[in-house]
């Protein structure tokens, strides 16, 4: 048995995924089979997967199955078995990305927000002393320089809605290989945003292409000072309070992005993928768990 407080968030959770399954979810996981109306729904599959990770901190699958077993066998007296389930949560990829995309724009954003902050965060499947078998069609090898590890994995890039003393909203996420570089994903997806004022990190430090954008997009992007090849010692120390005060400045604008992806990690567990062992399994534990930080 859980307490009464949980009690009370499981339907309501239900309820919430419930409505959303009728209107979206149900046109990403149709089936078109004689077993298209299964006993235990994928409604209550969604359910338990957010809900044992949200609430109860559990990660692994085996984990989150053990607990509906032990706890939860009379919100869920059709529980199937642990590899039915598990097959079953698999399919479910593609409705996890739309149900994710669902809960981003419920969120009420002040009509003046004209900022954004953007980062990247890996997500790892295998060390990269290790050669990566998983999922390799969406994954590949790279290297974190905040970690100081090579890896095998994906990326997991998002541009955010800057607020004030307080974590970002996502406005918009992507996930690619992990060799991909940021600042080719922000070309590919973000580059037609119209007065924007970006921040990012130095690998963001492009100033032909963003001298372009500001004249045609009317949108800039701020980063920390980059050293410029050829500068001679004495324009380096004469521009150097100057370029470190603007640094420390874009830093501070953008830490709440870096907070985001600590909370993303301390909530759902995210960056550790190594237990995943199939590509829909994969996009099921980055947008599942995204999904279940945000519901």
């Amino acid at each position: 048995m859980i307490s009464r407080e949980k009690e009370l968030k499981l339907i309501s959770m239900y309820l919430q995924i419930c409505d959303i399954y009728q209107t979206e979810l149900q046109f990403s996981c149709e089936r078109f089979s004689n077993n298209n109306n299964p006993e235990f729904s994928d409604q209550e599959i969604i359910t338990l997967f957010l809900f044992s990770i949200k609430q109860e901190h559990k990660y692994k699958i085996k984990h989150i199955y053990q607990f509906a077993k032990d706890y939860l066998i009379s919100w869920f007296p059709k529980l199937p078995s642990y590899v039915a389930f598990n097959t079953r949560l698999n399919r479910l990829s593609e409705a996890f990305k739309v149900l994710l995309t669902k809960l981003l724009k419920s969120f009420k954003l002040e009509s003046s927000t004209i900022s954004s902050l953007l980062d990247s965060m890996p997500i790892i499947t295998c060390s990269g002393k290790r050669l990566g078998k998983v999922a390799t069609e969406i994954t590949d090898k790279s290297f974190c320089s905040t970690k100081g590890i090579w890896y095998y994995g994906l990326k997991l890039h998002i541009l955010g809605f800057r607020r004030k003393g307080t974590l970002p909203i996502p406005e918009s996420i992507v996930i690619t290989r992990a060799s991909e570089n940021d600042l080719n994903v922000f070309k590919e997806n973000w580059a037609n945003i119209t007065n924007r004022n970006f921040y990012g990190d130095k690998i963001y430090f492009d100033p032909e292409f963003f001298k372009d954008l500001f004249k045609n997009k009317n949108s800039i992007m701020y980063t920390p000072v980059k050293a410029i090849k050829g500068m001679s010692d004495d324009l380096k120390s004469r521009y150097k309070a100057a370029d470190e005060l603007f640094s420390t400045a874009v830093s501070r604008v953008r830490q709440p992005i870096e907070s985001l992806f600590n909370w993303l990690i301390e909530k759902t567990n995210i960056q550790k993928a190594s237990n995943v062992r199939s590509t829909n399994g994969l996009l099921v534990h980055v947008f599942g768990r995204l999904a279940a930080a945000f519901i």
